[in-house]
């Protein structure tokens, strides 16, 4: 199992490029089940999720071909409706399959996903729009079942702005017969980028970006070329890196518009951030002040920077409080930070941080994906060495991390294959 090892106290300086939004391209490359002909792909991230999905793709039958960060995929014919427990353990995006299979093929079964441990994640939602829409769905021994002639237009209210349930709905209803409304939608950009593919493609959408999504459907859907939009949560992660170093850095190829609640509270901390057209740069104070964090549904602050942010608040000057709103599990990775001197205290969705003076660095260990990113930046800070553990989870969303924290001044390695450094409650 990989390692990653930091040597922290470096302050980190210069300019870093943003990699293509992964939870962009995984909705996008799904949807490509939809219709004929050729779909190209670019600014599609080289991450484990990505690989992931397209092994299930070429499992049902697309032809894909990849070249950097260019895909080029065709579903003209499939061999098989069903996405395996083996392929979709790993990826809880794995069941945004679903929706395109049951309105374009008629049936799909598909597993129940996995992913992160990071609280219940239920697919209720999806099924229950499904249903609306005029599927039967049953789920049995851990599979989803679902089968329907051709999907019917409905009026879809979501009992949460769940993204991938808007997706999946989304792309669903591209292809019913009638007007799909899907209410109290996800306005997440990755969602917005999705339909601006779709509608490239034939599809008739309008809406996507608020709460309220209208879709006529239509009888097919062509190829088309497509540019995935930057990752927000990546650049947000090295925004948080100069701050929590002390350091200037220049976030290019971005999105600001994607990270005002972002913004907002990196500037409450004391850090000059300074928004161009597609870039971002971050000059840190001394010591950050502590904030106040509510994550929410976007444009709220994001569940995914709150890893990273409760990281930085380790070290204000200040008492902060920070409220967990989407995920019940998602402080799983406080205790690590505890072990290099955190002082957090845990209260049903609360976390109190008091910030202090340093941290020091000492094996860690992962337990999601975010958590992975936020232990890294805290190594950064930290007086010593950091090793972070089951780094497998950090794979699957940050392409070249650690190449790209060398190159703003980080002294970062990966040790391949090997168990050691566990944190606590590491079980054999």
């Amino acid at each position: 199992m990989d390692r990653i090892v930091i040597s922290g106290g470096h302050t980190l300086r210069g300019e870093v490029r943003i990699s293509g939004a992964k939870n962009a391209a995984l909705p996008i490359l799904a949807s490509t089940l939809l219709g004929r002909g050729e779909c190209v792909i670019t600014n599609v991230p080289g991450v484990k999720d990505v690989l992931t999905m397209s092994q299930l793709l070429v499992l049902l039958g697309a032809t894909i071909t990849t070249e950097g960060d260019r895909v080029a995929i065709r579903a003209d014919q499939l061999r098989s409706t069903a996405a395996p427990y083996e392929m979709v353990k790993t990826m809880r995006a794995s069941v945004l399959v679903l929706g395109p299979l049951v309105a374009r093929w008629g049936e799909a079964t598909v597993s129940l996903p996995g992913g992160c441990a990071i609280g219940t994640r239920p697919v209720d939602l999806h099924l229950n729009g499904l249903v609306k829409l005029g599927a039967e769905v049953s789920v049995e021994h851990g599979y989803i079942r679902a089968k329907a002639q051709r999907l019917r237009g409905a009026r879809i209210h979501l009992d949460i702005p769940t993204v991938t349930g808007t997706e999946n709905l989304l792309m669903a209803a591209c292809l019913a017969d009638g007007t799909t409304v899907i209410e109290n939608a996800a306005k997440e950009p990755e969602v917005l980028d999705l339909a601006h593919f779709l509608v490239k493609r034939g599809a008739k959408i309008a809406g996507a970006g608020t709460d309220l999504i209208t879709v006529e459907g239509v009888s097919v859907l062509r190829g088309a070329d497509h540019e995935v939009i930057p990752d927000r949560i990546e650049a947000g992660t090295y925004l948080v890196a100069g701050a929590i170093t002390g350091g200037d850095v220049y976030v290019n190829a971005c999105r600001p518009g994607h990270l005002e609640a972002v913004i907002v509270k990196l500037r409450g901390t004391g850090a000059d951030v300074i928004e161009g057209k597609e870039s971002i740069r971050l000059k840190a104070a001394r010591r950050p002040r502590a904030v106040d964090v509510r994550t929410f549904a976007h444009p709220g602050f994001p569940t995914d920077m709150q890893a990273q942010m409760v990281a930085l608040l380790s070290l204000a000057e200040g008492t902060s409080v920070v409220v967990e709103t989407v995920f019940e599990s998602r402080f799983i990775h406080i205790p690590e930070l505890q072990r290099m001197g955190a002082e957090v205290r845990i209260d049903g969705n609360h976390a109190v941080v008091s910030g202090v003076a340093k941290l020091t660095g000492a094996p860690v260990m992962a337990s999601d994906l975010r958590a992975s990113a936020g232990l890294i930046l805290a190594g950064l800070a930290a007086e010593g060495e950091t090793e972070v553990s089951r780094v497998y989870h950090l794979d699957r969303g940050y392409e070249r991390i650690e190449d790209k924290l060398r190159g703003l001044g980080a002294v970062i390695r990966r040790v391949k294959g090997s168990t050691g450094g566990a944190g606590a409650g590491q079980t054999p």
